[in-house]
């Protein structure tokens, strides 16, 4: 990578830091991109070389944030000796939500979100090389357990939207119990819904 190409780099990163910041700092809403640009120290015309808009830059930070997310989980599970596909999904639900209970800024940025950002690519390039498809990921997951599922991306998404919803709940309220006693529920919940999709 040339020095041009460095540039441009730390540039990008340095919008979508400053960015991530002031998302969970004060919200979209009340961020603009002149807020970020002031921030980052660069040009608005910079910021327009990388992203149209600043939910074309949240789309990306959420996807990318996400990717992270899943992919910590999935290489902590290759650390332990959990074969079957069921306690693997649930070993990463739970990394999942821990990680989202130590980071609360991370949950309410992307919470609503997280099951798209599995779903659906950023509509540009990867932020970063090791962005991945957790969809990808989850395929491999379910070719290795020898299982048949009928629709397993609605099975994905609906344990997703479950763990999203409910543990947003409990992490940021208590509401209507504690994480930690949430997640035994949770995890009875996501395996019925595996059972119910298996052919």
């Amino acid at each position: 990578m040339g020095k041009a190409d460095q540039n441009k780099k730390l540039k990008m990163e340095n919008l979508l830091n400053t960015s991530f910041e002031l998302f969970t700092s004060q919200g979209i809403n009340k961020t603009s991109i002149q807020d970020i640009v002031n921030k980052a120290g660069v040009a608005k015309g910079t910021f327009y070389l990388y992203f149209k808009d600043k939910y074309d830059i949240r789309n990306r930070l959420i996807a990318h944030k996400s990717s992270q997310l899943f992919m910590q989980a999935y290489n902590a599970l290759q650390e332990t000796k959990i074969r079957d596909f069921e306690g693997r999904l649930i070993f990463i639900m739970d990394y999942v939500l821990d990680e989202l209970e130590a980071n609360k800024g991370l949950l309410a940025f992307i919470y609503k979100d997280l099951s798209w950002a599995v779903f659906k690519k950023a509509l540009t390039t990867p932020m970063s090389s090791e962005d991945v498809d957790f969809g990808e990921v989850y395929r491999h997951m379910i070719e290795e357990s020898e299982l048949h599922f009928r629709d397993p991306e609605v099975m994905l998404f609906m344990i997703i939207e479950l763990v999203g919803s409910t543990g947003y709940s409990s992490i940021m309220y208590k509401d209507p119990v504690s994480l930690k006693d949430l997640k035994p529920h949770l995890e009875l919940a996501a395996r019925s819904i595996i059972r119910q999709f298996v052919i």
